[in-house]
């Protein structure tokens, strides 16, 4: 189940929240877990707010349809994303999902804290499936290289060695010929690039947010101090 609590801590609206984690709770998959949920807050009425909720392997979004007894669920893995963002206004903030293929998903009426820590969660999971990807990249190209040099030193075994003597001459005079093997230079195999360790990771997404000033200088400060207390 769910813990609630965690997910007022930015105003959002309880019945709300508990209503979309109520259906959420059934949709999680195996190791899956909700990171932050942005509850939309129209300036005039806002009986019937949208939601969007982050995960660690998707975005949810939650639209309340038949006058709020039912509700439209739609989810976007992080595979299929190509970036994520989000734009101040007057009342509130849009955020913005742009998928790899087709339109723009775009919300609007998310209060700016709201929408401020929505994008951060968005971004660092992106980022973090973006890492993951590239890592089992390189473990596939490294597994193909040492197959290649293995194949390679396969085919220069059991060729064997030529003695041709003339029958017309003494066995001192026989000539011997060697068939010459060609020389196969092995492929090097890619250097292994270690990942970051947790610390420097952190470090660097926070200093990511900071020159994209969604965060202020103090925040950034007292981030950055957290982070390196823990190390």
């Amino acid at each position: 189940m769910i813990l609630i609590d965690r997910f007022l801590s930015d105003e959002q609206d309880p019945k709300a929240v508990e209503k979309v984690l109520g259906k959420l709770n059934d949709m999680l998959t195996t190791n899956e877990e909700l990171i932050y949920l942005a509850v939309q807050k129209k300036p005039a009425v806002n009986l019937l707010p949208d939601c969007i909720a982050v995960s660690n392997k998707r975005i949810f979004y939650c639209e309340p349809a038949n006058f709020g007894i039912t509700m439209n669920f739609k989810d976007i893995s992080w595979k299929t994303i190509k970036e994520v963002s989000f734009k101040e206004e007057l009342f509130g903030s849009k955020f913005i999902c742009v998928p790899q293929h087709g339109e723009n998903i775009i919300t609007e009426y998310i209060p700016k804290v709201q929408a401020r820590k929505l994008y951060q969660a968005a971004y660092e999971q992106l980022e973090s499936f973006r890492e993951q990807q590239q890592l089992a990249e390189q473990a596939d190209r490294r597994a193909q290289q040492q197959g290649t040099v293995s194949n390679l030193q396969a085919g220069t075994e059991d060729i064997p060695f030529i003695d041709i003597t003339p029958s017309d001459s003494p066995a001192k005079d026989a000539v011997s010929f060697v068939t010459e093997i060609p020389s196969v230079a092995a492929v090097p195999p890619a250097p292994i690039e270690e990942p970051e360790d947790e610390t420097t990771l952190k470090l660097r997404k926070l200093k990511t947010l900071y020159d994209k000033q969604l965060i202020t200088q103090e925040e950034y400060e007292a981030k950055k101090a957290d982070i390196l207390d823990s190390f």
